[in-house]
């Protein structure tokens, strides 16, 4: 037996001694990787000079296949490597961002109108385009600039306010944004927004749809729909909104107001609907909450985090997307006549119904069930080891 693992009497150290070497080498760990950040900052600085994306799959794919099969030669299990290096690739690319390795040398900054901007979605873009090398000015209920003489004078006005009141803010200010000027909204719908600006404003018009919210850890990898609507010739503000979120790590979805909202109403408003209806039978039901978690499966628990981080936020929130959808009442419909299905299927224990259900929906799905295993065993296996 080597004897730096156990002494001559084959009796294992001392638990707290060897708690104490496990220290030592986490602490040599850290110190790695603090190499290993320096070394990621002279790589963000070339990418930069060299206008060198950030995100490079195909070498990520290259480590994380290295990485696996080194940690299978040494004894440790390559899927643990594989979680582990993709944590360390994601800060990484997040860490590159911050150092603006994908702002173009020549990006100009701006003046920014945030319009609502001292609600938390309007400080998260503040923090972006400031970052970036803008000037931003807010315009709030609690600020003495008031939204119009902000409008008059920014090169780009974004409206961040709630659903219900962006259309009586955005033809309010409209009429002040200038012809050459950015017109712009952050609303999870995008027709009518889109539409009010339009007609309210001669500027050029680009409705866009964050896909996260804004108390995410970063903005490296989160998507954001763009619907341009009106760009006039010669205009670069396309261009130059696309660099900036790109420079932060964005994914953009370019699509039209309509499609966009059509399938918003599947991405949030059949999704918010059902998690509603889920957390409101169970209260319906009144069981013991904490009995049903001693009982719980990783599945069920994770169904339930997300139910109640639903209803521990804004109320009006989900309330406005719902009612702002022109496709919700289809969406809401159709989910309450498959419920009624369902019910019936159970009420009279037909076997042979839930199976055709099942395999009508297991198609509808395809090859996407394959990737639905991979990714929630990977969730799950991630939630278990933090409970």
């Amino acid at each position: 037996m080597n004897s730096e693992i156990q002494d001559d009497t084959n009796q294992p150290r001392p638990l707290p001694v060897l708690r104490a070497m496990i220290d030592a080498v986490d602490h040599q760990i850290l110190e790695l990787m603090a190499q290993r950040n320096a070394i990621v900052t002279e790589v963000a600085n070339f990418k930069r000079s060299n206008a060198v994306r950030i995100r490079d799959f195909t070498r990520e794919r290259e480590l994380l296949t290295d990485r696996r099969s080194r940690a299978g030669e040494m004894g440790i299990k390559p899927d643990v490597a594989e979680s582990l290096w993709r944590l360390v690739l994601w800060a990484s690319r997040d860490r590159q961002a911050a150092l603006r390795a994908e702002v173009p040398p020549n990006l100009e900054g701006r003046t920014i109108a945030l319009i609502g901007g001292n609600g938390a979605m309007g400080r998260c873009f503040a923090r972006l385009f400031q970052d970036l090398g803008s000037t931003v000015m807010v315009a709030d209920q609690d600020t003495q600039l008031k939204a119009t003489e902000a409008a008059a004078c920014a090169d780009a006005v974004l409206i961040t306010v709630p659903i219900d009141v962006t259309l009586d803010v955005i033809q309010e200010i409209g009429p002040h944004v200038r012809e050459q000027s950015l017109f712009c909204d952050l609303t999870s719908i995008k027709k009518a927004p889109v539409d009010a600006m339009l007609q309210s404003s001669s500027a050029n018009v680009i409705g866009t749809h964050p896909l996260f919210g804004p108390s995410v850890h970063s903005l490296q990898g989160q998507r954001i729909a763009l619907t341009p609507a009106r760009i006039h010739d010669g205009s670069d503000w396309l261009d130059w909104l696309t660099q900036v979120l790109e420079a932060r790590g964005m994914q953009i979805i370019s699509t039209t107001p309509e499609r966009h909202d059509q399938v918003m109403a599947i991405v949030q408003v059949l999704t918010h609907f059902s998690t509603e209806v889920l957390g409101a039978t169970m209260a319906k039901l009144g069981f013991d909450l904490s009995e049903t978690i001693a009982f719980t499966s990783p599945v069920y628990l994770m169904d339930l985090y997300l139910t109640a981080r639903h209803f521990a936020q804004d109320a009006s929130l989900y309330a406005n997307i719902q009612h702002s959808n022109e496709s919700t009442a289809a969406v809401t419909d159709t989910f309450a006549r498959v419920a009624a299905d369902l019910n019936t299927i159970a009420a009279n224990r037909d076997e042979t119904a839930f199976n055709s259900m099942f395999e009508q929906v297991r198609s509808f799905f395809g090859e996407f069930t394959d990737e639905a295993l991979e990714q929630s065993s990977f969730l799950i296996d991630r939630l278990v080891e933090r409970t």
